[in-house]
């Protein structure tokens, strides 16, 4: 799906997860990255032209803050999916696309990310100044 889409590059954050084999394939033009951690992920988001992230806040935000497009991928096993309720926000808004995993490929085929709108930068001013009063 991604080749399909123009992407050559593909690079994996697995965390503790376990590392993908590679699948050799003589078809694929997909070049594949993957790491477990870094001290920062500032440049690979600088980088991205998408990013495909889990619903964390901070992931989310810090996606949107750097003006990329994001496919928020949902984790159906959590109870009390907070992160299911961030994604449908931010999709309500126009901000994201969001799927799950069994519909992620689908989601990559059909994804118009020229919908999305620009994330509005954060004020923090405005906090500051209502806690000042």
């Amino acid at each position: 799906a991604l080749q399909s889409r123009g992407y050559q590059k593909l690079v994996l954050q697995v965390g503790r997860g376990s590392l993908p084999q590679p699948q050799p394939s003589s078809s694929s033009a997909v070049a594949v990255e993957v790491f477990r951690f870094k001290d920062s992920l500032a440049a690979d988001l600088q980088n991205a032209d998408l990013v495909i992230s889990h619903a964390g806040a901070g992931s989310c935000l810090e996606t949107l803050e750097k003006g990329k497009p994001l496919i928020v991928v949902i984790n159906d096993k959590l109870m009390d999916n907070h992160q299911l309720e961030l994604a449908k926000q931010l999709h309500r808004d126009g901000y994201v696309l969001y799927c799950n995993c069994s519909t992620l490929v689908e989601t990559l085929q059909s994804m118009d990310l020229s919908a999305l709108k620009p994330f509005p930068p954060g004020q923090p001013e405005k906090f500051a100044s209502f806690l000042d009063k």
